[in-house]
């Protein structure tokens, strides 16, 4: 991978990476309720569930790469017209919501899927609900190793990122070369892009909020990260294109040869 394709890379996951989703979304309100140390457990989940789905990304998309590169094309054609959805959604949506309410419905849907059924082994003096951000004293303060296993579960809750991921990377990856060295550099692309955001989200996250909320700023960061969607799926179409050309070319030539 060269590093100007790098660089473009790490340039569009930066942006993507600043609008607020459900990772951003619960490190904003945990920064708010905990304060920044205690929510670095919780960026360490996120960043541990964030890489579990990444990793599964990857090595299916070296099996396929190896067995069956028809497959390939197919990944990247639905991956651009996925891409070129999400495009359009991130340009109209107008960026009505509040980022405040937004992250305290997240955090308390966290706890709640936390604490039925996948964590009942935790005591009731580990149960805490976030309190709204008017609130100065928390009733209850959660444990490191829960605010651990909230990041854990909310990043792997959700399942579009893999969708995500095999859609967005095929345009960055050189299929034809060594690919374990582009996938530690894309790797380490995201989550530099995703590490700075949820810092940023922690430590300033209600500055941030206050400037977002503030005229049609997050409108137009919505509409930053549609063109980067739909200016990706029209690279990778234009890359499918230009496969079958070509073998529909090399298949010319050799019934000309014949």
């Amino acid at each position: 991978m060269s590093w100007h394709l790098f660089t473009i890379f790490f340039v569009s996951t930066f942006f993507i990476s600043a609008t607020p989703g459900p990772n951003m979304l619960l490190a904003f309100q945990y920064g708010l309720n905990y304060g920044v140390r205690r929510t670095l457990w919780t960026l360490a989940g996120l960043s541990l569930g964030l890489f579990i789905l990444l990793l599964s990304t990857l090595l299916g998309l070296d099996v396929i790469s190896r067995q069956s590169p028809w497959l390939l094309e197919v990944i990247k054609t639905v991956g651009a017209l996925y891409l070129i959805y999400l495009g359009i959604l991130s340009w109209r949506d107008n960026g009505d919501s509040h980022l405040l309410k937004d992250a305290e419905i997240l955090a308390k849907d966290a706890d709640i899927s936390n604490d039925s059924g996948i964590h009942n082994s935790l005591n009731k003096s580990d149960e805490f609900k976030p309190c709204s951000l008017s609130n100065t004293t928390l009733k209850s303060i959660p444990s490191n190793s829960k605010l651990f296993r909230t990041g854990v579960w909310v990043s792997l809750s959700n399942p579009k990122a893999i969708l995500f991921f095999a859609a967005f990377f095929p345009k960055f990856i050189n299929f034809s070369a060594p690919l374990w060295p582009q996938y530690i550099m894309l790797t380490l692309g995201l989550f530099l892009s995703e590490s700075i955001w949820q810092i940023i989200y922690t430590v300033g996250g209600k500055q941030l909020a206050g400037w977002l909320d503030v005229g049609n700023r997050l409108t137009w960061l919505n509409r930053v990260c549609g063109l980067i969607f739909i200016f990706i799926a029209a690279a990778l179409l234009f890359e499918v294109a230009n496969h079958f050309l070509y073998l529909g070319f090399n298949i010319e030539v050799q019934r000309t040869r014949s």
